[in-house]
């Protein structure tokens, strides 16, 4: 056979070629074809697609599009110039509808590969698909495979990303956020993530601010979040990427030190001053001497917690959180002036020590929500961990700032802390603000209510709960505890599975060809010995009796219990070979002279409860799934129970030591 013509070929939906690279990769049961070489076929598709007849043609780029999706087929295509001929067709606009689908879905997937380069397309080819964008009311399967070229050609080349961003804007992908399709939705966000992440800062900026109008955010709140909820994963992963790339526009202000001679910076302190002490005052009061302003200055910024009291731009010179403290400070401070007002004086009229620092406390938790949220940091390649809220506020990192520092301050109350427990307080909160986002609340009013049933009696609680569960059942006297008990736990549970066995199990009877509405009944003797089973005309009520039950196989004759492919009837060729749930409920019983007991369990719970007694009756290990997790219950019961009594009581990793002998024994008593 002339390897130039002939080559091997998967032949399931995959159509992939063997070649000496993958051929390790064939699994035994594999089936192959021969079939034309791959620079054959590439030759006679570069051939068909030309061809004047259209349903001809057609043919030939569906079966390019399947074909391209093989490395092997894509190279030889690539080097008969195949990317340049399909890039011409499209750009001479004279195919639509199915062929121009073919087309952009075999150029898309020849690129996948990676073997061209995305710089060597010219501007017709970009305007082109560009306008397949453009047009709201596209063919589905052509707009979706034009958003992905487009997507890819962004992020793979900084000068397409300029030919792109000249023919696309925001505003005209927004749309396409609109409709029922999924998939559109996706791509969508997708290139709006591409443009963002390859823009200039300027140009970055300007597209937050028409993201964060609010039409724009019930579009996507409206129509892509409801979406996400058919659990689409790459939609999510897309909504986080945009959530990062967001909140990636605060790094600059993050970054940013502040100077302690740039007046503007030292006029926000100084707003920040007025309006907890002097908000009827005029903010520029020049009254009293230069010595008793600075002496009354430097009283105010201590009651403001500010750890430099006489200067404190000072607090604001390390990075991060640099400015971004600074403007979430005056953020709450005008628009939530009475709450910031409360803390402020609340705290500076306290003389107990128990004050809780605004200042320092604002700076904290800003570098807190930056690592939470990974401001300044690339998207992960694989996370879709994005949260909703975020899309309903214009400002919402201010704002969820706002919330998160009223809770600080609700904390710091309840914990009665004092400047030395600064550092638990914030780990305290930051487990609060974690487990409120875990629930993933849809707006920042349901983020508040969420941290409100989180309380530091709350969370001393779930601590409790989880140092039961996890951190005190990790340690040595306890996994010596949980030794010596298991084997009694691992009886009880053989003890329940034989006592299933003995009342028995209605089976139906199956065969190789169709499911039939006929029963057998199998059931344990009492005394463990025997296996008793029969026919069944219908389904039973109750319990079979032994003596109704013709068949015997007595337990010492069983050799071996087999399950699923090892099964002697999932051996048969028929439709059960197919079938995956019977399979994973077969199990059969082999005994002497090559005997055959063949099971198909009604569900899950009693397979396990049979395979589990049969191995039981021949001395194996039970290992189904449902004696995990019935060994993992009863054991954490009884450890539970048995731990009772040593409630709120640390245990030693390690038991005491030994004392030494006495010098003598005298104290003994004699009782003679």
């Amino acid at each position: 056979m002339n390897h130039e013509y002939y080559a091997l070929q998967h032949a399931d939906s995959s159509n992939f070629y063997i070649t000496e690279k993958n051929r390790n990769e064939i699994k035994n049961g594999a089936i192959l074809r021969l079939t034309t070489s791959p620079a054959q076929n590439a030759q006679q598709l570069h051939e068909r697609i030309q061809s004047s007849s259209m349903d001809a043609k057609l043919e030939a780029l569906k079966d390019l599009a399947s074909y391209s999706r093989d490395v092997t087929f894509a190279q030889e295509f690539i080097n008969l110039d195949g990317i340049s001929l399909l890039t011409q067709m499209v750009e001479s606009g004279t195919d639509f509808g199915d062929m121009l689908s073919f087309t952009l879905t075999a150029f898309v997937e020849l690129m996948d590969h990676g073997i061209v380069s995305w710089d060597t397309f010219s501007v017709a080819f970009i305007k082109k698909i560009a306008s397949y964008v453009n047009k709201f009311a596209a063919d589905i399967s052509i707009l979706q495979r034009s958003l992905a070229i487009l997507e890819s050609m962004v992020l793979n080349s900084h000068e397409l990303y300029q030919k792109v961003a000249q023919e696309i804007t925001i505003g005209q992908l927004i749309p396409h956020l609109q409709g029922t399709d999924q998939e559109i939705q996706t791509y969508t966000i997708a290139v709006i993530n591409a443009l963002f992440l390859k823009a200039p800062d300027d140009k970055r900026q300007e597209m937050a601010n028409i993201l964060a109008q609010k039409q724009l955010r019930a579009i996507i709140l409206t129509h892509v979040i409801r979406a996400q909820r058919a659990i689409n994963n790459e939609m999510a992963h897309q909504l986080y990427v945009l959530q990062v790339l967001t909140f990636n526009l605060l790094e600059d202000r993050m970054m940013t030190k502040m100077d302690p001679q740039d007046q503007a910076q030292r006029d926000i302190i100084f707003e920040l001053r007025r309006i907890a002490f002097d908000a009827e005052s005029e903010p520029n009061n020049s009254s009293g001497s230069i010595e008793k302003r600075k002496s009354m200055y430097t009283r105010d910024y201590k009651k403001l917690g500010f750890i430099n009291h006489v200067n404190p731009a000072m607090d604001f010179t390390q990075t991060p959180p640099g400015m971004l403290a600074l403007d979430n400070m005056l953020y709450f401070a005008k628009h939530h002036q009475d709450a910031y007002i409360r803390i402020v004086l609340e705290n500076s009229s306290r003389e107990d020590k128990h004050e809780c620092p605004f200042g320092r406390s604002s700076i904290e938790l800003t570098k807190m929500l930056c690592e939470i949220l990974k401001v300044g940091e690339l998207p992960s390649e694989t996370c879709n961990d994005f949260h909703p809220m975020f899309f309903t506020h214009d400002r919402s990192f201010e704002e969820f700032f706002c919330i998160c520092i009223q809770l600080l301050n609700k904390t710091w109350k309840e914990m009665r802390a004092t400047s030395e427990d600064f550092n638990k307080v914030m780990q305290v909160v930051k487990e609060q603000i974690m487990r409120a986002l875990t629930t993933k609340p849809s707006s920042l009013d349901q983020f508040k209510s969420k941290l409100q049933n989180l309380s530091y009696t709350e969370i001393l609680k779930i601590r409790q709960s989880e140092r039961m569960n996890q951190e005190d059942f990790q340690s040595r006297p306890i996994l010596e505890l949980k030794e010596k008990i298991q084997p009694e736990i691992l009886e009880l549970i053989k003890q329940q599975r034989l006592n299933r066995l003995v009342e028995g199990t209605c089976f139906r009877k199956l065969n190789s060809r169709r499911r039939q509405d006929k029963f057998w009944y199998c059931r344990l003797s009492p005394n463990h010995k025997v296996l008793h089973y029969g026919d069944l005309e219908e389904s039973p009520q109750g319990e079979v009796p032994h003596d109704s039950l013709q068949d015997k196989l007595p337990v010492a004759d069983i050799k071996a219990v087999v399950t699923g492919k090892d099964c002697p009837h999932m051996k048969e060729k028929g439709a059960l070979k197919q079938n995956k749930e019977v399979l994973e409920l077969a199990f059969s019983i082999l005994y002497d002279s090559n005997g055959q007991l063949n099971f198909i369990a009604p569900d899950k719970h009693e397979y396990c409860i049979w395979t589990d007694g049969l191995n039981a009756l021949l001395g194996k290990d039970m290992m189904s799934d449902l004696t995990r997790n019935d060994l993992d219950t009863l054991l954490s019961m009884e450890i539970k129970l048995r731990l009772l009594d040593l409630e709120n009581i640390q245990i030693p990793d390690a038991p005491p030591p030994i004392p030494k002998e006495p010098s003598n024994y005298d104290f003994v008593y004699d009782c003679n």
